[in-house]
Order: structure tokens, then C-alpha cells, then sequence
């Protein structure tokens, strides 16, 4: 069954609507810049070549890609790069996949200081889990964290995805130390120590004069509220048993934007439909859809995907590789080899040889509607 192309594109509602939705909202740099390149993904504005059948003459462009990890269409490369090069790393060992989820009362902070909240977040899950390690199993774990800031709505939900080893290197590097049933840590305990650490990380920032536009009898009043709030939400599920399902798994995660262009049901001036969970859907004007899509753009130069404890450690001869010389050598794997051929591309309709030859300077300039920044 051959590959079907999702029937919308969010470039074209980009196309029709980027200017009613900069009238009528102002975004940052980061966000116009991501705008440009989905709208000019894959169209001549970026380049490529023609292919053209020696036989019947028929051309069929084809097109660059912007490679921007926003795009919706360009994240299939990039994550199965990703996953080949992590398969080099990851250890044959079971792995959790936990979830850690601030309460709605920090929303307002991260979309204003997006890089120190997102940030905090990430060190905060990264030391529970490392301290929970050492001090419940007398070992270091292997983490790998995604960010997420988006629900199947497109809502603004900030939250990291962590893969976590079930079990880690001893702290005497002596023996590799197996989580002995599919239990993790205490959830409760998680979450009053992710409660605490990122508490613990916002003041610190405060005093170093993140949150001018806060009082202090503002910011203080927001500390008091996110202490009592009872929605710090932790969870894991049960652990995968082989590392290579692992890969595929967190794979989706790694690079996966706010909504995938197969999602999207249908397009009409006034409306944008997608599916959200299940058979259920949503329907916005299009200038909300897009609203809501720009603000899951990260700040320039941020990484969304962080490592720590085992993974974190890539020296040679460090506890990652110490870690593994204690685990079993997993049996190879049978994997398809990559069909390498001389053979020239020939045409579905005329059976001709097909050429690739560089698109002309004409046909490279931009489409109308792809503003620039």
C-alpha cells in the first residue's frame, strides 16, 4: 500500500491567514521565523531540481525542505537520525516512561520566560530522579527528557516525557542494580519533590532579577499558590522490555510538533477541523488555530531534548560504558539492509529514463503569500 499525503497542509492555512493573525496578535521573532519556513517548505522558494523522463518528457518538480523542527513535515528524517544515533547508546535494560506535569498556575510565567522556566523544569525532574536513584537504589539512572508544551487541543500544557532505566550502575560502579518488580518510586514522593525543586529553582531565578515585571508581593503571592496547588501531577507507566521499543517509543516523542498535518480534517476560510483524542474533534477559526500553534515555538537555540545521570555521561571510559560492560550483550538484531542500486529511475508511464536537472533562477523565487522577517 503506497504512502498517502495527508489531504491539508498547515502551510496553506499559514499562507491565507499569517496576516489577520499579526494583525491581530504580536509574535516574537522565533515565531515569525517558524511561520516563513512551513510556508515555504517544500515550494520553490527553497530550491530542488526537476525530474524530467527522457521518453514522454513529462516534469515533475521537487522541492526542498526548511528542516525547521516546527515543521510538521520535515521531523520523519530527523527522528529516524536521532534513533539510529541513540540506538548506540541506550542501554539492553528495561525503561519507564514517566511524566511530570506543573500545575496551570505556572502557564502564565513560562509563556513569558519561556527558556528559565523550561529549563528550571528540566533540572528539577533531572535531580528528583537522579537523588530518588541514589538514595532508594544506591545507583545512578539513565534519563532522557522531552519537552511537550501542548495537549491534542493545541492548549498551552507545558510537561516533560522522561525515559528512565529500571535500575542503574551501583555507586561503587561495582554491579548494575535491576528494579526488581515494575515499580519505579513512590508517585507521591515524585511529586512533592518536583513540587519542591522547582519551587526552590523559580525564587533563585527571582532573586537574580528574572520577573521584573512581578512585585514581589505578586511573586509571592504566585509561590503560595503553586505550593498549595494540588496539580503537580506525576506519573509512570510500566517499563518496556527491550530497549529497541524504547527507541521507537520515545522516537515519537523526540519529534513530534503540535499537531501533525494528518490530523487536520478540514480547512475552510472560516474554520480549521482536526481530530484531538480518539474520534473526538475540534473546530477553530483559523487565526486561533494558528495562535495557538505559535505559541508551542520554542526560543531560539533551546534544546528539547536533555539527558542526564548514565546518558548524560558520554566521556570514554565513563559510568555509561562501565554500566554496560555489566549488562548482558543482547542478541543482533536483523535488521532490512538499505537497497543499493546503480539502476537508473525509470518513468511509471513511458517506462523512460528519468533525469534530475536543476531548477531554473525563475522558478526559485518565493510564493507571494511567504512573508519575510
Amino acid at each position: 500500500m503506497g504512502f498517502t499525503r495527508p489531504r491539508f497542509d498547515i502551510a496553506d492555512i499559514v499562507r491565507l491567514h499569517r496576516r489577520a493573525l499579526e494583525a491581530k496578535h504580536r509574535l516574537s521573532r522565533p515565531q515569525r521565523r517558524v511561520l516563513t519556513a512551513i510556508s515555504r517548505c517544500r515550494t520553490a522558494a527553497l530550491g530542488g531540481h526537476v525530474e524530467v523522463c527522457t521518453g514522454c518528457g513529462r516534469e515533475h518538480p521537487v522541492y526542498n525542505s526548511c528542516r525547521n523542527r516546527h515543521c510538521p513535515k520535515c521531523q520523519a528524517l530527523a527522528q529516524q537520525k536521532w534513533i539510529n544515533t541513540r540506538a548506540e547508546r541506550i542501554l539492553p535494560v528495561r525503561h519507564f516512561h514517566g511524566v511530570f506535569t506543573p500545575p496551570s498556575g505556572l502557564r502564565p510565567l513560562a509563556m513569558q520566560h519561556p527558556t528559565e522556566v523550561y529549563t528550571a523544569l528540566f533540572h528539577s525532574v533531572s535531580d528528583l530522579l537522579v537523588e530518588l536513584g541514589r538514595s532508594h537504589l544506591g545507583a545512578t539512572l539513565g534519563l532522557t527528557m522531552v519537552l511537550h508544551t501542548w495537549t491534542r487541543e493545541l492548549h498551552f500544557h507545558p510537561h516533560v516525557h522522561v525515559l528512565i532505566t529500571a535500575g542503574g550502575l551501583s555507586l561503587n560502579g561495582q554491579r548494575f542494580v535491576h528494579v526488581r518488580k515494575d515499580f519505579l518510586f513512590p508517585v507521591k514522593v515524585m511529586d512533592r519533590l518536583l513540587r519542591g525543586k522547582m519551587l526552590d529553582a523559580l525564587r533563585k531565578l527571582r532573586r537574580q532579577g528574572t520577573f521584573p515585571e512581578h512585585s514581589n508581593a505578586a511573586f509571592n503571592r504566585l509561590m503560595a499558590s503553586l505550593v498549595a496547588h494540588k496539580s503537580w501531577v506525576v506519573y509512570a507507566k510500566a517499563p518496556f522490555r527491550r530497549s529497541q521499543h524504547v527507541l521507537s517509543y520515545l522516537g515519537r516523542y523526540t519529534h513530534r510538533v503540535g499537531i501533525a498535518n494528518s490530523r487536520i480534517l478540514d480547512v475552510g476560510s472560516d474554520h480549521v477541523t482536526f481530530r484531538t483524542k480518539g474520534q473526538q474533534t475540534a473546530t477553530l477559526h483559523p487565526v486561533e488555530f494558528l495562535r495557538r500553534f505559535v505559541q508551542h515555538v520554542l526560543p531560539d537555540g533551546f534544546h528539547k531534548i536533555r539527558h542526564a545521570g548514565l546518558y548524560a555521561l558520554a566521556q570514554s571510559g565513563g559510568l555509561l560504558e562501565k554500566a554496560r560492560a555489566l549488562l548482558p550483550v543482547p542478541k543482533p538484531r536483523r535488521e532490512a539492509q538499505p537497497v543499493v542500486t546503480d539502476e537508473p529511475r525509470t518513468c511509471t508511464h513511458c517506462g523512460g529514463i528519468i533525469l534530475r536537472l536543476p531548477l531554473t533562477a525563475m522558478a526559485r523565487s518565493p510564493p507571494q503569500e511567504a512573508a519575510c522577517v
